[in-house]
């Protein structure tokens, strides 16, 4: 039998039908649906007289546009509040499981399909949200979908895609000390540009990427889309395991076995072929901060910013845009810029590992006084894990205020916006122009270089503390 990608395991496992020369029509395991992007596609399939073809294969939650302080009264903001009703109503009428505000498993989608045992290897996940592939770090194939692919799902359970060609990158070695899995992808995204995964479906692979822990890996996968590619995922092993046992829906007993073993078969065959391979060093990454606004514009966090020469003519006029609209120069050192604002959260970094090493590295020292810090679980059992094992009392000692989940400063959807022409540092996974609010400038960075700069209030390097 001839070998194959994890990827192909999966997809050729859920291929309902090929379409000649065309798509293939795919069963999707899994849908989560949120509020802004799910209105329409209800809207289309009550025009169109259908109904929701398996209701218990989808799972909604509010995290997009709601606020994230004084969750237990009305939504202020007038569309916010709409779109969050909107939702209720149409889980209601379609008998699809709603985890709203302040209920005790609502969160980030991204984040609480994992922490809550749903997500699984081997499953196909969809979700009108480009972050969907944070899901494949537990070994299955996730990605985004538009909204007229929400309604396909809905209607149907299955989706028609095309097959995307595979590439494998290789991430070996050690890492070292103070650098993160927000690093590792920061820094391949540097290297091969956000176009560098056009028209692939990637899996992370190395000895690197298997030392890492499950929620390090799904910040990994999160950020695969910022390199153009349609998903990314790693193979299961026993830390995938460990990690799903026991959660609220994953399987036990006789199941759990079987579906172990099963698992255990997913992993891509020692010869599978790629159509592309690539291969990192993970001793030459450093703690990492972007200084332009897309995610492929970054530079070690002790670096500087690239000259005009050193950009490739091609580039060279987005490149100096860029520059401009950061307010910053050509060949400018990253370390010691003055922030303004700190954003701790998002599917990319709003787990509990990430506040565990946040609260860490800031016990016992203060904030600097002129930033604005918000650190925001990425769900309520992220929050309660925070407040029963201490770490808001630590971060509060230190001046820091954490909130109520949601997506918050990520893609100002909701009040918490950086202002125009201020300075923010964030762990989120985008610094487009006015992403985190109209003429926001923002950096991205791991929680480790975020706590760093939320301390002295200008882009520091985590390991000088460290």
């Amino acid at each position: 039998m001839e070998s194959r990608t994890i990827f192909d395991k999966i997809w050729d496992k859920h291929v309902v039908q090929t379409v000649p020369n065309g798509p293939d029509v795919l069963y999707i395991d899994r849908h989560f649906i949120h509020e802004v992007t799910s209105p329409q596609a209800f809207a289309g399939l009550k025009q169109r007289g259908a109904s929701v073809f398996r209701p218990g294969n989808t799972l909604a939650t509010a995290d997009h546009n709601v606020p994230t302080i004084d969750q237990h009264l009305t939504i202020h903001e007038e569309l916010s509040r709409v779109q969050v009703e909107k939702l209720k109503s149409n889980c209601q009428e379609n008998g699809i499981q709603l985890y709203g505000l302040n209920n005790p498993y609502n969160g980030i989608v991204h984040v609480i399909g994992p922490e809550l045992g749903i997500t699984q290897p081997g499953m196909t996940i969809v979700c009108g949200d480009s972050h969907t592939s944070t899901h494949g770090a537990l070994g299955n194939i996730a990605f985004g979908i538009g909204t007229s692919e929400v309604e396909m799902v809905l209607a149907s359970q299955c989706l028609m895609q095309s097959k995307p060609k595979r590439m494998r990158i290789n991430v070996e070695g050690e890492l070292r000390k103070g650098v993160t899995s927000k690093d590792i992808i920061l820094y391949i995204i540097s290297k091969i540009s956000t176009g560098g995964g056009t028209g692939y479906f990637v899996e992370y692979a190395g000895s690197a990427i298997r030392s890492l822990s499950m929620e390090a890996r799904m910040t990994i996968c999160n950020m695969s889309i910022e390199m153009g590619a349609r998903g990314g995922l790693i193979a299961p092993d026993e830390v995938t395991f460990e990690y799903i046992k026991g959660r609220e829906f994953a399987p036990s007993g006789e199941m759990w076995e079987k579906k172990v073993e099963y698992w255990r078969t997913l992993p891509s065959d020692p010869d599978a072929l790629f159509d592309k391979e690539l291969h990192f060093d993970a001793s030459d990454i450093d703690p990492m901060i972007t200084y332009g606004t897309n995610p492929g514009m970054g530079t070690g966090v002790t670096g500087r910013i690239p000259t005009a020469e050193e950009v490739d003519a091609a580039s060279r006029k987005s490149f100096m845009k860029s520059l401009q609209y950061m307010g910053f120069s050509p060949g400018e050192e990253m370390s010691g810029k003055k922030v303004d604002y700190v954003f701790v959260g998002s599917c990319t970094n709003g787990r509990i590992e990430d506040l565990r090493s946040f609260a860490s590295f800031v016990k016992g020292k203060k904030k600097a006084d002129d930033v604005t810090v918000w650190i925001v679980p990425g769900s309520k059992q992220v929050e309660r894990q925070a407040e029963e094992e201490g770490l808001r009392q630590i971060l509060e000692n230190a001046g820091f205020e954490m909130r109520q989940p949601g997506c918050s400063a990520c893609l100002a959807m909701n009040e918490d916006k950086i202002p125009e022409g201020m300075y923010a540092v964030s762990t989120s996974n985008r610094n487009f122009e006015g992403r985190q609010g109209p003429g926001a400038r923002t950096m991205l960075a791991s929680p480790l270089t975020a706590a760093a700069t939320a301390l002295n209030g200008r882009i520091t390097d985590p390991r000088t503390f460290l």
